[in-house]
């Protein structure tokens, strides 16, 4: 009886011990359970940049120029041909001829020709103008340094406009009153003025009122202002100043009318 009940209860010690085991077994399952796992976080791939393929571009400033005022015009109301000459008829301008200058036309050209340190015109006859536009061709074939031609405008024998163009290349304004000089127009170096010769230039002057303005191959050039003489004739010349000669052509010769008043100066009032 002893030996079932030691049995029994090794038995029952078994089973306690099996039952222990078990439960802590289940109690270690459970805590492992219980606790949380940690997961490894999965990384969001970052978002894909959007391409503006057509960005907003800077509004320009826009810049504000100045307007600039035309050129004036410098030779106003040109109209009809007054006077055209081709210089065919010798007895329209002065002519003359002597050891120490000449006057001659000949193959529509009217020449002057003079010797060292003289000074010679011709006028065209039975002329008188006021207000025009006069036009002539001149061709330098013997000038050097300081001898000089040009146009004369509102002449008479005595009295006149002159405009000079020099053989150094410069260009001046005088007026000429009985054989006194006064320069009103000091010398201006031009590109149009043949720098000696050979040459060939074309001389304009607009003579309107007291205003006088000289063109050289249509450019303009200087503007003189003078009342003393209002009329005249046309006339051309030439000058050595050295110690040679000096030759100098003229040809066709155009002088339009001018409709064209000038301004009437606006007198200031303190």
């Amino acid at each position: 009886m002893r030996s079932f009940i030691r049995a029994k209860s090794k038995r029952l010690t078994l089973m306690l011990f099996a039952m222990t085991c078990l439960l802590t077994s289940c109690a270690q399952l459970d805590a492992i359970l219980a606790t949380p796992i940690p997961l490894t976080p999965t990384e969001t791939p970052p978002p894909t940049p959007t391409i503006n393929w057509f960005p907003p571009s800077a509004t320009p400033t826009l810049q504000t120029f100045s307007t600039k005022a035309p050129t004036p015009e410098m030779r106003p109301g040109l109209s009809g041909d007054l006077v055209t000459d081709d210089f065919s008829d010798p007895s329209l301008w002065d002519i003359a001829a002597s050891d120490d200058a000449s006057a001659n036309i000949k193959n529509n050209r009217l020449t002057l020709s003079v010797q060292s340190e003289v000074y010679m015109l011709s006028l065209k006859h039975d002329l008188v103008l006021d207000n025009y536009y006069a036009e002539i061709t001149a061709r330098p074939s013997l000038c050097r340094d300081e001898d000089s031609y040009g146009l004369l405008v509102r002449a008479s024998a005595t009295n006149y406009y002159r405009f000079v163009l020099s053989c150094n290349g410069t260009a001046r304004g005088e007026r000429v009153s009985g054989g006194t000089r006064l320069i009103l127009q000091q010398p201006l170096p031009s590109g149009d003025v043949p720098p000696g010769a050979p040459g060939e230039v074309r001389i304009g002057v607009w003579a309107v009122g007291r205003e006088m303005r000289l063109f050289l191959n249509g450019r303009f050039q200087f503007t003189i202002s003078d009342p003393s003489f209002p009329s005249g004739s046309i006339g051309v010349f030439v000058r050595s100043v050295g110690a040679t000669a000096a030759v100098v052509s003229f040809s066709d010769l155009t002088i339009q009318s001018v409709d064209y008043v000038l301004p009437t100066p606006t007198l200031f009032v303190p």
